[in-house]
């Protein structure tokens, strides 16, 4: 009989499972004191889903009809998606004015005239919607093909994103002009323009689904930011190896303010920038010196 509950304890047996088959996953890490988030955040599932207890519903996880479904809603309330425009200024600007002018130049001696860059970890599309908001003021890069691909593990944060409506929470750091540039009023909210949407593509990944990471081809930059806090050291190797592995020689990762590669990845260089300190993929001359 089922048990009307909103309170069901987590046991640690239970709790090791879940964790462990999250983490196996996507890289999301629980350490034991985390105990009370996935028992508070993952109890209104087992009272959606009529279960007594999170022994069943690790085997809906694991074994459920619809399993995918479920673990993607159990992502959803696990993740937290914090974010706003133009997040990170003094970052963006190092971007705009200096690593820019440096990729155009690079790929003006090849004839090259487009950019990639990936957003990973999106959330509910905030920053790839800077990205190319910044990119349209640029006049370096006017005619260029620009795209923008914005990846997020969150299904809920995605439709948000798609959608590209906004209340002014997201507004925190926006300067007006680019407010009234970018974006209509509507229903108290504010509607990205078609023209900023144009260049941005949204889509769900997981970064340990390496197949599908791979069909992303290369980057020119890869922004990752405040994501591989959530990861312990095996799965920010991991997920750092895939970024390096997308990025095209002499392309660029950017992380978080509070983040770094230390202990992670020696496969970077670190360019020191007016504003900000930025990880670059040695080009092939360089990386053939250091195997050399």
């Amino acid at each position: 009989m089922y048990i009307f509950s909103t309170d069901i304890p987590l046991e640690m047996e239970d709790f090791r499972l879940l964790r462990d088959f999250i983490y196996q996953y996507c890289g999301l890490f629980f350490a034991e004191e985390s105990k009370y988030l996935l028992e508070k955040r993952l109890n209104k599932r087992l009272t959606e889903l009529r279960l007594n207890c999170f022994r069943d519903y690790y085997y809906q996880l694991c074994y459920g009809q619809n399993r995918d479904q479920e673990l993607a809603a159990a992502i959803d309330l696990l993740t937290t998606n914090e974010t706003y425009f133009f997040r990170e200024d003094f970052q963006l600007r190092a971007f705009t004015q200096d690593v820019i002018p440096e990729l155009v130049e690079a790929k003006k001696k090849t004839g090259d005239n487009s950019l990639r860059i990936w957003s990973a970890g999106c959330s509910s599309g905030e920053e790839p919607y800077t990205l190319a908001m910044l990119l349209l003021e640029n006049p370096l890069l006017a005619g260029w093909s620009i795209e923008i691909i914005g990846t997020d593990i969150s299904q809920r944060v995605l439709k948000i994103a798609r959608d590209g409506l906004y209340g002014q929470n997201s507004f925190r750091a926006t300067d007006d002009k680019y407010l009234y540039r970018y974006f209509t009023p509507l229903d108290h909210k504010w509607q990205i323009s078609t023209q900023v949407k144009n260049l941005v593509s949204i889509s769900h990944l997981n970064f340990f689904d390496t197949n599908r990471v791979a069909l992303l081809g290369q980057m020119d930059a890869i922004f990752c930011r405040n994501v591989i806090i959530y990861f312990d050291l095996d799965a920010k190797k991991r997920v750092i190896r895939t970024l390096h592995d997308r990025l095209s020689p002499g392309g660029y990762l950017l992380l978080g303010h509070s983040e770094s590669l230390m202990n992670i990845s020696s496969d970077f260089k670190l360019r020191h920038f007016t504003d900000d300190m930025l990880y670059q993929k040695p080009d092939s001359a360089c990386s053939a010196e250091r195997r050399g």
